[in-house]
């Protein structure tokens, strides 16, 4: 269940990707509906971890880094939610975890930001289950305060790489919409912009959702920056006319060579930027790299409902009978990968050995 607030009436103000409002017993956690967007733009409560659950998984909060923080809220309310019930504060808190990492199998960041909260509980000492869902908000706030310090760590670093004047290619959408507040792709546009720098962006629109024409379109132009949406299938074209010199993208999960899965479709942008000439650039904070996985052959990769293409939108595209394939990630060779934006530098070359250095 989930319930619906006030829309945001606005267009001035700047949105909140996800926010809890109160304290831990009586606040309520809030995200914004990206699913709405960006027709409608409205705020809704998650009071209970199946609504959490459902969020993440109907991309109403999408994106590695905000699924972690959104999940770690949510085991706040889903132990909150078992306590009413008549389960002991501890026994909900794990449960409700549990429950969360079945959501998206993906995004390393959701697994991470659960496992942070299931060891806060089993390191707790007090007696009092009040200072359990006090410690248990502590911890989801700071894992939402350490996103957003990294992302704009992320920013300053990348945005070193981007010249004044540069086109800039991203894909899907890895900007304030995907994390706490600030982005990791689009925070290294928010820093080169906000250190003097104009930017062009070209937006995939990222099929079969349209996150780029959706969502990242949407927050760069209400963040003042000059974007420009294409097709998928323009980005070898925009490449080869020069309009843009980078090719800058997020992440859901890196292995320990630096193989890296993100939106479908990014593996192809990034076999177009290597026959291009053009430097292919991964931003993304530590926690989204799983170093027990030796390369991406390990990663494992979402398959969406087929509905989300044969009606993409309402409306019947593809005949009920024929077959649909719907992965929503690819991996993308270490190789094609000219640097890793992360918030402690660039690693650069992209190997193993420097990957562990940085991380180290």
């Amino acid at each position: 269940m989930t319930i619906e607030t006030e829309p945001m009436s606005d267009p001035s103000m700047r949105w909140t990707t996800l926010e809890w409002v109160g304290d831990a017993q009586s606040g309520v956690f809030r995200i914004l509906d990206q699913t709405l967007l960006p027709e409608q733009e409205r705020m809704i409560e998650l009071p209970t971890a199946e609504s959490v659950w459902e969020a993440i998984r109907s991309l109403r909060v999408r994106g590695a880094p905000a699924i972690g923080c959104a999940a770690a809220y949510g085991v706040v309310v889903g132990a909150r939610e078992g306590a009413v019930k008549g389960s002991s504060l501890r026994s909900s808190a794990i449960a409700a975890a549990d429950y969360l990492a079945t959501s998206r199998p993906t995004a390393v960041n959701l697994f991470w930001a659960l496992d942070r909260m299931k060891r806060l509980v089993d390191r707790f000492e007090g007696t009092e289950e009040r200072e359990l869902l006090d410690a248990l908000l502590v911890e989801a706030s700071t894992i939402r305060n350490e996103d957003d310090r990294m992302c704009h760590a992320i920013g300053r670093n990348g945005a070193a790489l981007l010249a004044d004047g540069s086109g800039v290619l991203t894909h899907c959408n890895a900007g304030g919409l995907a994390t706490s507040d600030y982005g990791t792709a689009l925070a290294v546009i928010y820093a080169a912009e906000e250190s003097g720098k104009k930017i062009r962006v070209y937006a995939d629109e990222t099929r079969p959702l349209l996150q780029g024409a959706r969502l990242t379109a949407w927050e760069l132009a209400r963040r003042g920056v000059d974007v420009t949406v294409i097709c998928d299938n323009m980005a070898a074209v925009v490449m080869r006319e020069r309009k843009v010199d980078a090719v800058v993208v997020g992440a859901d999960r890196i292995a320990a060579n630096g193989d890296a899965a993100n939106k479908i479709g990014t593996y192809g942008v990034a076999l177009l930027a290597k026959a291009h000439g053009l430097p292919f650039y991964v931003a993304a904070p530590s926690s989204t790299f799983d170093m027990t996985l030796e390369d991406g052959s390990g990663i494992p990769i979402e398959q969406r409902d087929p509905s989300e293409i044969r009606r993409g939108f309402g409306k019947q595209t593809v005949p009920a009978e024929v077959k649909v394939y719907n992965p929503a990630f690819d991996v993308t060779p270490a190789e094609l990968i000219t640097g890793l934006i992360t918030e402690r530098g660039v690693i650069a070359p992209v190997t193993t050995e420097n990957i562990r250095k940085s991380l180290a």
